[in-house]
């Protein structure tokens, strides 16, 4: 211990004159984590995250497939008052997440409009050729071709 200070004290002529105080280190113990109550984070409802910040009807209304309408009848149907997201309990959640699975939402209702669009396509119809035109780039002179 007598070294370790003397070489301290040694160089303490860099700084400034004063010796360096001599500390010890202890360990540092981790402190057992606080269990809070549960809130949500964030939910995901049908591979979609929803706002938290929001209330239910209008977060329902982030999915693909679910309008004003609708939200207000998943709202209706599983009884649950239109609160904030953050604000809903685990029963809640699933019973929304039930609801919102008897519609087609999503990745299902959008193969199903892509699906019906090519068949508007293959058929020749006067829908079907407005889509060929307007996917082919030239929008603005989509109207003369029909009009002229």
């Amino acid at each position: 211990m007598q070294g370790t200070m003397q070489r301290l004290n040694a160089r303490a002529g860099s700084f400034g004159g004063r010796a360096l105080p001599v500390t010890t280190v202890r360990p540092v113990q981790a402190a057992a984590p606080k269990r809070t109550a549960l809130r949500v984070q964030s939910l995901r409802v049908n591979n979609v995250e929803i706002p938290n910040s929001k209330r239910i009807e209008f977060s329902l209304q982030y999915i693909y497939g679910i309008g004003k309408n609708i939200a207000k009848d998943i709202i209706l149907e599983t009884g649950i008052e239109n609160k904030k997201t953050y604000e809903l309990n685990e029963e809640e959640v699933n019973r929304i997440r039930e609801e919102v699975g008897k519609y087609t939402t999503e990745s299902d209702l959008r193969r199903i409009v892509t699906m019906n669009i090519k068949r508007l396509k293959d058929i020749g119809c006067y829908r079907g050729r407005r889509h060929i035109m307007v996917s082919s780039g030239s929008e603005d002179h989509v109207t003369h071709l029909f009009y002229a």
